[in-house]
């Protein structure tokens, strides 16, 4: 049994999530009952949402880059609600990000200390 999310987007679109029973918040007051009704708006547009995670993607980022990779690749999961916007989605049962660096033949050793062996 599924439920739906509306999430306005600033072109004047919307996004629907679909969200499970388990998702909605006791106190949150519902516009529908029903499975597959939209029952609630989000309080804030999508851009708005995924901007709450611009400083932590800026900063893994960063921090990744100094080791001077030739590729990064990190990825998460956001999960998007109608009362808290947008927030990291759990991994089994802690937060994870998948992060994979690589350096190719010939590429200096993080740091910048040299060729990798």
């Amino acid at each position: 049994m599924t439920y739906l999310v509306e999430v306005p987007v600033h072109s004047g679109g919307r996004l629907l999530v679909q969200v499970t029973p388990e998702d909605i918040p006791d106190e949150l007051e519902l516009a529908a009952v029903r499975p597959g009704e939209i029952i609630a708006r989000a309080a804030q547009p999508l851009e708005d949402a995924l901007d709450q995670l611009k400083p932590a993607v800026e900063a893994v980022h960063d921090r990744l880059m100094a080791m001077t990779p030739d590729e990064v690749t990190v990825e998460f999961g956001i999960v998007l609600g109608a009362e808290t916007g947008v927030v990291v989605a759990k991994g089994s049962t802690e937060v994870h990000f998948t992060v994979t660096l690589k350096w190719k033949n010939g590429s200096r050793r993080p740091g910048g200390t040299g060729p990798v062996a």
